[in-house]
């Protein structure tokens, strides 16, 4: 080969380097912007965390338009960084670790993790808050996603383009930042979107059965009730599945998920207005039945 040649191939490498470069430089950088806009939220926030309505560091935020609902929760919790980021963004653990989560989750019915060419995927069923025959519920299959990871900060995402009742846009994201001392600062979204067939699917289910149920925001001297309800309840509901997940790391393995379905449960019974649903021996044989059925691919 001429030395042409051969500088015109060194020339390429250079630039595929530097464009490499770049894009791992780009990520880092935003990256570092999360985290900081992360702990300015953190700062911004130190008030509510302190002294709210919740008694526990949490503050909540929901938003309702035409064709979308989201929740988010911003936490404190006692949990190392190291910790946290081990449990939710680890590529090979995280997405069945998800699923230990989500299963505390009164709707969900089935929670496996696969891998694939693709990535990870999350299969999910979801249906009623008692039990129900797999047949009878509805797989939403979530992609898993670590977006991004540095020493002091992470996010995750979980997507689904489908959901029940003719829902669609599905994401939970986790973001988490370390603020020392043993200390972890979480913001969990959770949001869907919908259209004419789904608006008019939970319209009925809030008309009916749902029509006594509230949320967390006050509004006009009451709890918002409607669409937004619903998606301030399923949030908290998430938030306190995590929650119970990282408090039960420190027991022995054979003792944990028991002690999560516990713990979830009596977290949600502090909100009893806006979370009761079952007694809490129902609630417990009813997941202990699900998750030995998860045990096994459905």
């Amino acid at each position: 080969m001429s030395t042409h040649g051969i500088m015109r191939i060194t020339k390429r490498f250079v630039l595929v380097v530097f464009a490499l470069l770049g894009l791992t430089l780009g990520a880092l950088s935003w990256a570092d912007d999360n985290a900081a806009a992360l702990k300015d939220k953190y700062d911004a926030l130190a008030p509510q965390l302190k002294s709210n309505v919740f008694n526990r560091p949490i503050h909540l935020d929901s938003e309702e338009t035409s064709n979308t609902l989201k929740g988010d929760i911003y936490a404190v919790v006692d949990y190392p960084f190291a910790t946290v980021n081990r449990a939710f963004n680890d590529p090979q653990q995280g997405p069945a670790n998800w699923c230990e989560v989500l299963i505390l989750h009164l709707n969900t019915k089935y929670c496996r993790a696969s891998a694939g060419g693709n990535g990870a995927t999350i299969s999910m069923n979801v249906g009623k808050k008692t039990e129900q025959e797999l047949g009878d519920t509805y797989r939403v299959q979530f992609n898993y996603r670590s977006v991004a990871t540095n020493p002091d900060y992470f996010q995750v995402d979980l997507s689904a383009a489908t959901g029940p009742l003719s829902t669609k846009d599905y994401r939970i994201v986790l973001e988490a930042v370390d603020i020392g001392k043993g200390h972890t600062f979480l913001h969990l979204t959770y949001s869907y979107g919908f259209g004419t067939a789904g608006r008019i699917a939970m319209k009925t289910y809030l008309a009916t059965i749902g029509s006594a149920k509230v949320g967390f925001t006050k509004a006009s001297g009451d709890y918002v009730g409607g669409v937004r309800g619903l998606v301030e309840r399923n949030t908290m509901r998430y938030y306190l599945a995590i929650d119970a997940y990282l408090a039960s790391l420190a027991l022995p393995a054979d003792k944990r998920v028991d002690q999560r379905f516990a713990t979830w449960f009596d977290a949600t019974e502090q909100y009893s207005r806006q979370l009761h649903e079952l007694d809490r021996q129902e609630y417990l044989q009813m997941k202990k039945n699900e998750y030995q059925r998860q045990q096994t691919a459905q």
